[in-house]
């Protein structure tokens, strides 16, 4: 039996966002092939994530150095800290997001810089130790390798061909950030180019949906 936490990144209506769709229809078929996992949603929208500011980044380093922390670095790190503890206690985790101007939306980025933790999700490798000066990777290590993470995303316009491909600064960003992580397992579900083709769009959304149902019961 599985621990499996759910991310949201989208306060939108199932039927104004496609990534909504996509998070129902994995939900949906996920609890019918998997009955016995425990299953955690967590809808970021609906939670109070302060950003990273000078409390999580000085309240950290004085972690690190063993100083006093004032009241205020010690509520910053005792809210990324619940955050980050729900994560690493999953097995799984799947996160449905949009691209809004060519990135990710502003809670899921500050939920990723909680998960961003030496010691915790990555590890830094000594300059001694780095044996491929080419992999940008190789300046750390990352501690989840056996971490499953699904990726749910919807884009309007079409960013898996160049010359745009470029400009995609979501999927690529939430994917480097896992591989930072060191996750080996990673699947991947994009409907993209719906509203820039709105003959298709239908069509589009609905082979999406399909490939979200059946990663899920294999999930």
């Amino acid at each position: 039996m599985s621990t499996v936490l759910l991310i949201k990144a989208n306060n939108r209506s199932a039927e104004q966002a496609v990534s909504v769709q996509l998070y129902d229809s994995f939900l949906e078929s996920y609890k019918e092939a998997h009955p016995d996992d425990t299953i955690l949603e967590l809808d970021l929208f609906k939670q109070h994530l302060p950003y990273l500011d000078a409390n999580l980044a000085d309240g950290l380093t004085k972690v690190k150095h063993g100083v006093q922390l004032t009241a205020e670095e010690q509520k910053a790190i005792s809210i990324a800290d619940q955050y980050l503890d729900q994560f690493l206690n999953a097995d799984k985790v799947v996160i449905a997001f949009p691209l809004w101007n060519m990135t990710i939306p502003a809670v899921l980025h500050t939920y990723l810089d909680y998960l961003n933790r030496a010691g915790k999700t990555f590890r830094y490798t000594p300059p001694e130790d780095i044996k491929d000066k080419n992999d940008p990777f190789a300046s750390s290590t990352g501690l989840l390798p056996d971490k499953k993470i699904a990726i749910l995303n919807a884009r309007g316009g079409v960013y898996s061909q160049e010359p745009t491909a470029i400009l995609e600064m979501g999927v690529n960003y939430v994917k480097n950030t896992f591989g930072f992580y060191g996750v080996k397992h990673i699947e991947t579900v994009i409907v993209e180019g719906h509203h820039q083709f709105p003959e298709q769009a239908e069509e589009m959304i609905k082979e999406g949906i399909e490939k979200a149902k059946i990663i899920a019961k294999n999930f």
